[in-house]
């Protein structure tokens, strides 16, 4: 019923149109394959000829492959007619390729960044006249450069070009014409004539031809028969018999006649035209081939002979040649069309042990993180053991887990925070819950000691500290349960000793005895407050825990001034020494800018007031002096006088 609808709809069509018995004009039009492609003049803008395109039901046409590149070759050549001579120049014609606005450029990639119009992806063919501009702030269009004085047909392929895509009334430079491109379910073979008469085809997009290899699917053949005396009217329609079949619904050749017989067009056959005795003829077919039911076209005795299977799928012949079986190699099944194959996701099954990933036609399996393939089955995995001889990544202990591993360290140091693999010491003088030590705490490598201050000896414990003896001689010795870790060597301070009377000067000296030196250089010091000794302590018993300074010595030396010593290796003292020098240099040469800053500013302020006070204005009395006034009433009286006081 549809098929009935559709066939009356398009002859209303077709009678609606004009239509003579003569040769309708020829359009530029190439159909090959399922695709229709289109030539025009016209100096349009990119966007205005995708309108015109559009219109019909197309796109601008995609040049996807080096064959698809030639069917508009042909197009082109049919447009430029060889009777029409142009002037040398080049001419360009838009096709469906082009870069948005703020899209770059990609070097990289054979359509550098553009994409086509009617989507897809990017495809390996190009064939660009230069390379491209990378610009990205403007639309970007491509055409086709074509010399119009030359046969494309004679010439290499049009190369690309690109370009601004034009404007209102400004289609770019060079721009002639457009090139469409309209896609089909399927084709229909060309009608064939038996005798004198012409065919014109009217396609979907409104395109008349008479010379066309492929007519695509619902277009309307006009057939004439006859000559200009007597003209015989037919038209068809291609229709979709089954699927992916197509035929135009008629039996026998066309405008037969039994004047020409099979001498005119070899009778409108294929192949092989028989002819009878009474002027008829009929078609026939080579071995191997059968004819189809338009009586006219031969195909196959094989059914896979036209490859009707698609892709990875292949063809199998059925019985007595009728009808045939796509077949899909392992690891791809048939689509909804049974004539192509699809990937089968094996994933779906978990085939794996752990991880699978799909591939086309198969599918592989993984490992985690932290596990190895173990080769005893496919798919299977086993640990990793990171902390094998020569793999571990820890400074320290290793200890290996199923999948992974974690890092740890000896007794005395912590993982650092970087990445969990490093140790580093931990200062246990100063841990959160203070220092372990009564009085001093001396930070080592991996671990620390306690001693005391002068008067004071380390207790059997390690930790606390007791009352010296008055003989003031350290014990030659280690004291039991001393705090040392598994190190050798204790630290043992020198004692020194204020007199009970409290006179700082009579002070009792104590050479400290040594085993090992077994202080590092990089050994920290923690004073702990005095308040943990013993609260029996002597008041004529003074220590200065601030005048605190260990040095390291290899023999017996005296401390003086309150000062204890501490025995520790040589090495690095040159080193140190020459730090504190250049502190104390560095400091020393600060004082004497400073001096010099402060001469400099009082010098300024003194020669400044000498200035104003040799500037201020004299008075002209300050040469002179005042007589005092007791000298000047002596002066008014007469020495000489009889009645001194009475003179007038």
């Amino acid at each position: 019923m549809m098929a009935t609808s559709t066939s009356l709809l398009l002859l209303l069509l077709l009678l609606s149109q004009p239509w003579a018995g003569t040769r309708a004009e020829t359009e530029a039009v190439v159909c090959a394959g399922t695709a229709c492609y289109t030539a025009h003049w016209g100096k349009l803008n990119a966007a205005e000829a995708q309108v015109l395109c559009s219109k019909n039901g197309g796109n601008l046409a995609t040049v996807r492959t080096e064959k698809e590149a030639q069917h508009i070759q042909r197009a082109l050549a049919q447009l430029l007619q060889p009777g029409v001579p142009l002037a040398p120049r080049m001419g360009k014609f838009w096709i469906g390729l082009q870069r948005e606005k703020g899209k770059c450029l990609k070097p990289s990639l054979p359509l550098k960044g553009f994409s086509w119009v009617g989507g897809g992806e990017d495809t390996l063919y190009a064939n660009w006249h230069k390379e491209a501009k990378n610009s990205c702030i403007s639309r970007r269009c491509v055409s086709l450069m074509l010399d119009l004085s030359l046969s494309p047909l004679t010439s290499s392929l049009p190369k690309w070009s690109e370009g601004p895509c034009g404007s209102q009334g400004s289609p770019g430079s060079n721009i002639e014409g457009f090139v469409c491109k309209f896609s089909f379910k399927g084709m229909c073979r060309p009608l064939a004539l038996g005798g004198p008469g012409w065919v014109n085809y009217t396609t979907p997009f409104q395109a008349t031809s008479s010379s066309l290899e492929a007519v695509p699917f619902a277009s309307v053949a006009n057939v004439a028969c006859g000559d200009e005396d007597k003209i015989e009217k037919h038209f068809f329609l291609c229709k979709e018999k089954a699927t992916d079949v197509f035929d135009w619904g008629s039996s026998g050749p066309l405008c037969v006649s039994s004047e020409y017989g099979c001498n005119f067009n070899n009778g409108g056959c294929q192949q092989d035209c028989f002819e009878g005795g009474d002027g008829s003829f009929r078609c026939g077919c080579r071995p191997g081939y059968r004819l189809l039911d338009d009586l006219v076209t031969c195909t196959s005795r094989n059914p896979c002979s036209s490859n009707p299977c698609r892709g990875a799928a292949t063809c199998v012949p059925g019985p007595l040649g009728k009808n045939y079986t796509c077949h899909c190699p392992q690891g791809y099944q048939l689509d909804s069309t049974h004539r192509d194959c699809v990937d089968v996701d094996e994933c779906q099954d978990s085939p794996c042990a752990q991880e699978c990933v799909n591939a086309p036609g198969g599918f592989r399996c993984q490992c985690w993180v932290g596990y190895e393939p173990s080769g005893s089955g496919e798919g299977a995995c086993q640990d990793v053991d990171e902390c094998a001889p020569g793999r571990s990544p820890c400074a320290q202990d290793c200890t290996n887990t199923d999948g992974s591993f974690y890092c740890s360290c000896k007794d005395g140091y912590v993982l650092a925070e970087e990445d969990n693999t490093q140790c580093q010491d931990m200062d246990e003088c100063e841990g959160p819950e203070g220092s372990p030590c009564d009085s001093l705490c001396f930070n080592m490598q991996g671990s620390f000691r306690c001693g005391c201050l002068p008067g004071w000896e380390l207790a059997p414990d390690g930790v606390s500290c007791i009352k010296g003896s008055m003989s003031l001689q350290p014990s030659a010795g280690p004291p039991q349960g001393e705090n040392t870790g598994d190190r050798q060597g204790r630290f043992v301070p020198s004692a020194t000793m204020s007199s009970p009377t409290g006179d700082l000067k009579s002070t009792s000296k104590v050479a400290p005895a040594m085993r090992k030196p077994s202080l590092p250089l990089n050994v920290s010091v923690t004073l702990v407050p005095l308040k943990t000794l013993a609260p029996s302590e002597p008041h004529g018993v003074g220590m200065e825990p601030s005048n605190y300074h260990p040095t390291a010595t290899t023999s017996h030396e005296e401390s003086t001034g309150g000062d204890f010593m501490v025995q520790q290796r040589d090495d690095g003292t040159d080193g140190q020494k020459l730090l504190l020098f250049c502190i104390l240099g560095t400091v020393v040469a600060i004082l004497l800018l400073l001096a010099l800053a402060l001469g400099l500013l009082v010098y300024r302020k003194r020669k400044a007031k000498r200035k104003e006070k040799e500037k201020k204005p004299q008075n002209a009395a300050d040469s002179y002096s005042w007589v005092p006034e007791r000298a000047e009433s002596r002066a008014m009286e007469n020495q000489y006088s009889l009645t001194p006081g009475m003179d007038c």
